[in-house]
C-alpha cells in the first residue's frame, strides 16, 4: 500500500500550526498569571499609557513593622515596600508613583520610614486616600508631592500610644513625646496645616469615646490644609501626568543647556 506524502505534509503543517497557537496562548496566559502574581505579592501594578509609565502602590490594612501580625489581618509589609521604592526611584522606565491608601495605621516607625522614603524621591509622586488614612496613615498621606482625598474618606488623628506593661513611666513618656514631635514635624513640613491646629486636633477629647484625638472627613482635611485637594482617581492621575510632563521638559531643557 502506497503512502500519500502530500497528505502527510498537510497533516504535519496543521499540527505545527496548532502547536504554535497553543504555545502563543500559553505564553499570553503565563504573562497574565505573572502580572497577577506580582500584584498579589507587592500590592502594586505598573501601568503604561501615551509613553508614560506609572507605578501604582497600595498601602492597605495595617502597616506591619518589627512584629508579624496575626493571621486574618491585611497588612502592608515595610520590608517589601522599602526596596520596591528604591527600585522605582532608580528605574529609568518608571516616570511616576501613585500611592493609594486605605489603611488603619500600624507600626509607627515602619510607617514613618516609608513616608520619609517617598518624600525623598525625585520622581513625580501623588497620593490618594480612599476609605481611610488613619493614625500613621496621616504621614503616608502627605508624603507625596501632591495629595488627594475622596470626600467620603476619613482620617483619625491621635497621639502615639501603646498597650502592655510600662517600665519607667517618665522615660517612656519622654520617648513617646519625642516620637510624637517627629510625626508632627513631618506632617506640618509636608502639608499646609499649622502645628498649632494639628496639635489641637491631636488632643481633642470630645470625638473619640476611648481615646483623645479627632476624626475628620475628606473635605475637612482639605479645609485645614492637611491634604492638598479633594478628588478622585482621575484627578490624581491627571496631577501625576502634569508632574511627569514638567519633569520631562526640565530634563530636556537641562540637556540642551549641557550640549551648549
Amino acid at each position: 500500500m502506497g503512502i500519500d506524502m502530500s497528505k502527510l505534509q498537510e497533516n504535519s503543517a496543521d499540527n505545527s500550526e496548532d502547536l504554535e497557537n497553543s504555545a502563543g496562548g500559553d505564553s499570553a496566559g503565563s504573562a497574565e498569571n505573572e502580572q497577577l502574581d506580582f500584584i498579589m505579592k507587592s500590592g502594586s501594578v505598573i501601568s503604561k499609557k501615551d509613553g508614560e509609565t506609572i507605578h501604582c502602590l497600595t498601602i492597605i490594612g495595617q502597616v506591619e513593622g518589627h512584629f508579624i501580625l496575626g493571621e486574618g489581618q491585611k497588612a502592608t509589609k515595610y520590608e517589601h515596600i522599602i526596596p520596591l521604592l528604591v527600585s522605582i526611584e532608580q528605574s529609568d522606565e518608571i516616570d511616576g508613583l501613585l500611592l493609594v491608601l486605605n489603611t488603619m495605621g500600624g507600626d509607627v516607625e515602619a510607617g514613618l520610614a516609608i513616608a520619609e522614603m517617598i518624600a525623598g524621591m525625585t520622581k513625580p509622586t501623588v497620593s490618594l486616600v480612599l476609605g481611610g488614612g488613619h493614625s500613621i496613615g496621616v504621614p503616608l498621606a502627605v508624603c507625596a508631592k501632591k495629595s488627594f482625598i475622596v470626600p467620603s474618606a476619613t482620617m483619625t488623628i491621635h497621639p502615639v500610644r501603646m498597650s502592655g506593661t510600662v517600665v519607667g513611666v517618665p522615660q517612656t513618656y519622654y520617648y513617646f513625646e519625642r516620637m510624637q514631635d517627629r510625626i508632627v514635624r513631618f506632617i506640618t513640613e509636608h502639608s499646609q496645616v499649622s502645628e498649632e491646629k494639628f496639635r489641637e486636633l491631636l488632643m481633642r477629647t470630645d470625638q473619640i469615646a476611648t481615646d483623645v484625638g479627632s476624626l475628620i472627613d475628606g473635605r475637612e482635611a482639605v479645609e485645614i490644609g492637611l491634604i492638598d485637594g479633594a478628588g478622585s482617581l482621575a484627578d490624581a492621575l491627571e496631577e501625576l501626568r502634569m508632574q511627569i510632563k514638567t519633569k520631562q521638559e526640565e530634563s530636556a531643557t537641562q540637556g540642551e543647556g549641557d550640549n551648549e
